[in-house]
């Protein structure tokens, strides 16, 4: 009898499990299905067709109308016919209302840089510290065409400061075009917020080594900062690359300065340029950067792999000059470009563009600041803006071809200066 009690106790607490198992497995079938039709009706949200524009905001549609027209003019080709250009892929709020008249503050410098998918996880921070206008060029070749084009439109649609500040252009070869990726719900289906965009970015970190690129395709750096740069609604312009960083303020503070003293026409403004090591956290202030410069966290930008190519920027002057206490931004001294300074400025759109025959490594940006001097420009350091590359350049991490890609760009250095006396015949300058 005592048994039979046990048992049947046995059979309940037993039954009642099974039943407790039933229910959850259940639920979680029901929470498949739901996350499922969540995330199938987010990738309508950003990718879909019809069904999708009755339901979503009227501002997302647009957003999405302007991208397929964006891809359906299929693009311009450069100069050289070698390369497809979208510029405008997507506008950033911030462009739309200046070109619709409505103009700000905001637009008196806009930060250009460039960078090819497996770098664009850089912008989160780089717009953390900058919040002003930002005009990305984006380089893609292959299976990374398609990729670039939604993670793109993707960033501009769940982040709202990108959506309200960051234009893209993309890049790619002239045999290549990008599309609407709206045929790729599998690979697309997990983002649903502006973090699941960055963390899809994460997968394609450091996916080549600098400039090694699959299927031994040239990386047109100069091209990427023309389009960057052209894509500016603003009086001024600061090129840098992805990796890099500026002192934090530097819209507000230089545009304080523009006030207080009008640029001249002839005029750039040089931001001295320093490496970091990678555990370190960036100085935002010149007081921080000192600070790690003296113990040796922070050196002079490629210290190591080409210490002329900065060295006129005259770092211990820079570094012992003294900031006012006001902390207002002032140009610290002038300088006259020698050769092979390769200095970040900022100036206006009117500059030469980029050489745009210098692709992969060497003389690509030494080539522009050359032009600059035989033109004319005096080059103004200013008092205690910079930008800082994140991690050492060091020799041993750059991709094999490095030094064969120097060498070539040497000799087409030397011709680019030959260039430049016919263009400027009248200029007393050399490089």
């Amino acid at each position: 009898m005592h048994l039979s009690k046990k048992c049947s106790v046995f059979k309940v607490v037993l039954s009642a499990l099974l039943i407790v198992a039933l229910l959850q497995l259940i639920y979680l079938s029901f929470l498949s299905r739901f996350h499922g039709k969540q995330q199938r009706y987010r990738y309508s949200e950003l990718f879909g067709g019809s069904a999708a524009k009755k339901n979503a905001h009227p501002e997302k549609n647009t957003r999405k109308e302007r991208l397929r027209y964006s891809l359906s003019t299929g693009g311009i080709f450069d100069n050289s016919g070698q390369y497809r250009v979208y510029k405008n892929l997507i506008k950033s709020d911030f462009t739309t209302n200046q070109v619709a008249g409505s103009h700000s503050n905001s637009g008196i410098l806009t930060l250009a840089t460039h960078t090819t998918i497996n770098n664009l996880h850089h912008l989160d921070s780089l717009l953390e510290r900058w919040q002003n206008p930002l005009s990305v060029a984006i380089f893609a070749h292959g299976e990374d065409v398609k990729f670039a084009t939604a993670l793109a439109y993707a960033l501009s649609f769940f982040c709202p400061q990108i959506q309200a500040l960051v234009d893209f252009h993309l890049i790619c070869l002239s045999g290549e075009t990008a599309s609407f990726p709206e045929q790729d719900q599998e690979h697309f289906a997990g983002l649903d917020d502006c973090a699941s965009v960055f963390s899809r970015l994460e997968t394609h970190r450091d996916k080549y080594q600098n400039y090694a690129i699959s299927g031994n395709v040239s990386y047109p750096n100069n091209l990427l900062r023309n389009v960057a740069r052209g894509g500016a609604e603003s009086s001024y312009v600061l090129v840098i690359d992805i990796d890099m960083m500026p002192s934090a303020d530097l819209h507000q503070q230089f545009l304080a300065m523009t006030r207080r003293r009008p640029p001249a026409s002839d005029e750039v403004f040089v931001l001295p340029a320093f490496e970091i090591r990678h555990a370190r956290k960036i100085p935002s202030t010149k007081a921080e950067l000192v600070q790690l410069y003296q113990v040796g966290e922070v050196r002079p930008f490629y210290e190591e792999l080409c210490p002329r190519c900065q060295a006129p920027t005259n770092y211990s002057r820079w570094v012992n000059s003294h900031v006012r206490e006001t902390g207002s931004l002032e140009v610290a001294y002038t300088l006259n470009w020698v050769d092979p300074w390769e200095p970040f400025y900022i100036g206006p759109p009117t500059v030469p563009l980029y050489d745009e025959n210098f692709k992969q490594y060497g003389f690509n940006r030494i080539s522009q600041a050359c032009e600059l001097h035989v033109a004319g420009y005096r080059f103004s350091v200013l008092s205690s803006a910079f930008v800082v590359h994140r991690g050492f350049k060091i020799q041993g991490e750059f991709h094999a071809k490095k030094e064969e890609e120097n060498k070539q760009n040497r000799v087409l250095f030397r011709s680019f200066k030959e260039g430049l006396k016919t263009k400027y015949p009248s200029s007393t300058r050399r490089c």
